[in-house]
């Protein structure tokens, strides 16, 4: 249960990563209540988890699940470059990822 309460708070941090980048400065509304909303379920569910889970492999699991899909969706909505570079380096972070589920 907390690997998967872990795995949906690692995807609302790239919700509320996305909405932050979208609210202009927390300047519009509707991107800046996403945010508070996904933060803190995100930031709920990443506490739940360390009930369980070792503090480093849980957050580095958290950490590398929001930041290759923030870094995905900015890559397919245009807001950055793609590369093979960084596709190389994504895959490695999944590749951390899954290897420390593997290790747990």
């Amino acid at each position: 249960m907390a690997w998967s309460i872990l795995v949906l708070s690692g995807v609302l941090e790239a919700v509320w990563a996305t909405a932050l980048g979208r609210s202009a400065g927390l300047s519009r509304l509707a991107p800046t209540v996403v945010f508070l909303l996904a933060l803190v379920a995100s930031m709920a569910g990443l506490a739940y988890a360390m009930r369980t889970l070792p503090i480093g492999t849980a957050y580095a699991v958290w950490v590398g699940i929001g930041a290759v899909l923030t870094a995905t969706v900015s890559m397919t909505s245009g807001g950055e470059t793609v590369s093979l570079a960084k596709i190389l380096c994504l895959l490695a972070i999944v590749g951390g990822v899954v290897g420390l589920k593997l290790a747990h």
